[in-house]
């Protein structure tokens, strides 16, 4: 089995892995909403591989704290 030399510097590392982000994002078409999106990401709709994750048109209640008052 093959023995490196002497131990890869993280400068030289780092010139490998330069090119591994210059492609662009990969984006999606919802199949429900029809709208495009980041992969693996909810739709500004709220919709999530073709099902509504998150109904964004009603606001959500707060918790309420439920401690007696003196």
């Amino acid at each position: 089995m093959a023995v490196q030399k002497s131990k890869k510097t993280r400068s030289k590392t780092g010139m490998v892995r330069s090119h591994d982000h210059l492609s662009k994002p990969t984006i999606s078409t919802d199949p429900v909403s029809g709208e495009r999106h980041l992969r693996h990401q909810m739709t500004l709709d709220g919709f999530y591989k073709g099902r509504l994750i998150k109904d964004l048109r009603k606001p959500e209640k707060p918790i309420e704290d439920n401690e007696p008052q003196d």
